[in-house]
């Protein structure tokens, strides 16, 4: 379950409540979810209960108990607890919920975080003639169409992102100019120093980006992409695919179950993986200016799944006389679901994924 899918599974418990006569109050079009704070517990947190508070005439903490019971039934929670104020911690059933989470990556593809949020809304961006704001304007442009919006690119002035029909919401983009001409880089380079930084940190414009090493962060996600690559065309000279019926990201890979050490990096890869969609809505958020940094934030996320895939894939295959399992089924799932998100993260950003390097 990602945190967009348990967004939406709160904003459900709290419609039943209203439905129900429990609470008095108009359910809100969007809900925060995130990861627990201080003395928080469980998978997720929600501050749902204190928004309501006051609309429901109810102290929050009885909100929470009232949310608590509802959110208790819904698909994939196995725990609703109260801290705090009236914070609601949800634990997730973290095996039936990663496996999921890779079938739906696997299933979708390159579109996976793929929404119609923002379906039937246009946006006019207008750009300056300035290396910098074009990459922007490209990267906002294909970050939007992933939800389902459009956008048409003038020039002129300063990047303005201005929603159609409704001028008066207009947000301008003012990147940091690119202190000299990226071309000698190659446009793959190119294209991450000018998106990496954010919008107003200057890029650095230097051959580092060119370097085959870890120190380099674009390669590090491209390495990840293409060893997840040669990890299942490895596996498949040994004989197994994710394509059998054991292909669960199952109990074998948690932290809880003690017959099978998950991998290093599992967890994490699976809360990325997760965050993945909402990474790419943040693009939807226009013509807020929050929404110019989400081509950064995009770099960013890829390279913390592209760390996570690295600390992941030494456990995939057999080792030694070891025969292929169906622990290395769903390694070697989640595995494929990493590369297949960062070959879609990369394409995002107008940058090639390459499966050899």
């Amino acid at each position: 379950m990602t945190p967009v899918e348990l967004s939406r599974s709160v904003l459900h418990a709290v419609r039943c409540a209203v439905d129900d006569g429990e609470l008095n109050v108009v359910v809100p079009s969007r809900v925060v979810v995130g990861r627990p704070g201080p003395g928080g517990r469980g998978d997720y947190a929600t501050n749902v209960a204190l928004q309501l508070a006051r609309p429901a005439g109810q102290p929050p903490l009885r909100v929470a108990a009232l949310l608590r019971a509802y959110l208790a039934r819904e698909a994939g929670v196995t725990d609703v607890e109260i801290t705090g104020p009236g914070f609601l911690n949800i634990s997730l059933d973290r095996a039936a919920t990663s496996a999921a989470l890779v079938r739906r990556i696997l299933r979708e593809g390159l579109r996976y975080g793929h929404t119609d949020a923002v379906a039937g809304r246009v946006f006019v961006l207008c750009v300056p003639y300035e290396v910098r704001a074009e990459v922007l304007a490209d990267v906002l442009a294909r970050m939007v169409g992933s939800q389902g919006g459009r956008v048409e690119v003038r020039h002129g002035g300063a990047v303005k992102l201005q929603p159609v029909p409704a001028p008066e919401e207009c947000a301008f983009l003012r990147p940091v100019p690119a202190p000299e001409d990226p071309a000698f880089l190659g446009p793959d380079a190119a294209r991450w120093a000018l998106l990496h930084p954010a919008p107003h940190d200057r890029p650095r414009i230097t051959a580092d980006h060119l370097v085959q090493r870890e120190s380099n962060p674009l390669f590090r996600i491209r390495y990840a992409h293409a060893r997840t690559r040669a990890v299942s065309r490895n596996a498949a000279d040994l004989g197994f695919t994710t394509t059998g019926p054991e292909t669960d990201v199952d109990a074998a890979d948690t932290p809880h179950t003690p017959d099978t050490p998950h991998t290093p990096g599992a967890q994490q890869l699976l809360v990325l993986l997760a965050d993945h969609p909402r990474v790419l809505a943040t693009a939807a958020a226009l013509p807020h200016a929050d929404a110019q940094a989400a081509p950064s934030r995009l770099t960013r996320h890829l390279l913390a799944l592209a760390d996570a895939t690295l600390a992941h894939l030494p456990a995939v295959l057999p080792r030694g006389d070891e025969k292929p399992s169906a622990a290395h089924r769903s390694r070697l799932a989640l595995a494929e679901a990493a590369g297949t998100v960062l070959a879609g993260g990369l394409s995002l950003l107008g940058i090639d994924a390459p499966d050899h390097l």
